[in-house]
């Protein structure tokens, strides 16, 4: 198994802190962002090879992150070529970017970094191994809160039967986020997805393609996760990882 990091956005929102350095590596309690995730995947060890994807901007900081880092797995950094966030490939575009450049021929597990969160990566990969098809994973959120993340309808298997993005009367309990895992066998999919000009941004319009197409599960995690998109949010994570 490949991981792909997916690191090209701008985060406009955190300006001017990340106009010239990227959020994954915004430090809490201490460490970078990123590296609390890294953890997660070393934790995993059927993945061999971890991949991170950036823009032309932020290339150079990563770069030095992965020297100084010497992770226990290899990390190559991709520049997908984008210098703002109006030219940007879309998270999308940057897995597809990602699996051509590196030429995967594997299963891939997909994320975002600028999530912090509780649960192991590696309880995740079990719950895929015993579905091996397309998996994300959920949490079960308040009404209000649905209203702003993309919703999943599931059945009693677990099995998406119903997705939407920021609904505005959700019709199910669980909200999706951006961790996934897609068989070597579906990537073929990521390609077509694109080449059928469907939009190359949020991952859970990916999602919500999938699983019109095939079995595509859902893994429900416990526990705190956060989302660091504000000044506001940063400073109350930093607060609370930094106790």
């Amino acid at each position: 198994m490949k991981c792909i990091l997916l690191c090209a956005g701008y985060a406009t929102r955190l300006f001017p802190l990340t106009q010239n350095f990227p959020k994954a590596l915004l430090e809490v309690g201490g460490r970078a962002i990123l590296d609390y995730t890294l953890d997660k995947v070393n934790e995993i060890d059927d993945i061999d090879q971890i991949y991170l994807v950036t823009n032309a901007k932020y290339t150079p900081h990563f770069e030095k992150w992965v020297k100084e880092k010497n992770n226990i797995k290899p990390i190559t950094v991709f520049n997908d070529g984008t210098t703002n966030n109006d030219d940007r490939l879309g998270a999308i575009g940057d897995i597809q970017f990602t699996i051509e450049n590196a030429k995967i021929d594997d299963d891939i597990l997909v994320l975002a970094t600028d999530n912090l969160y509780d649960f192991k990566l590696v309880d995740f990969y079990n719950f895929y191994k015993t579905k091996n098809a397309p998996a994300v994973c959920v949490r079960e959120e308040e009404y209000e809160t649905l209203k702003r993340l993309g919703v999943a309808e599931l059945d009693e298997d677990m099995r998406m039967i119903g997705f939407e993005e920021k609904p505005a009367e959700p019709k199910s309990k669980y909200a999706a986020y951006a961790e996934y895992i897609y068989p070597r066998e579906v990537l073929p999919e990521i390609k077509k997805y694109l080449d059928e000009g469907n939009s190359c941004d949020a991952p859970g319009n990916l999602v919500a393609y999938m699983y019109k197409k095939m079995p595509t599960y859902a893994y429900v995690f416990e526990g705190a996760c956060y989302d660091v998109g504000t000044h506001e949010a940063l400073a109350q994570v930093n607060e609370l990882y930094s106790k």
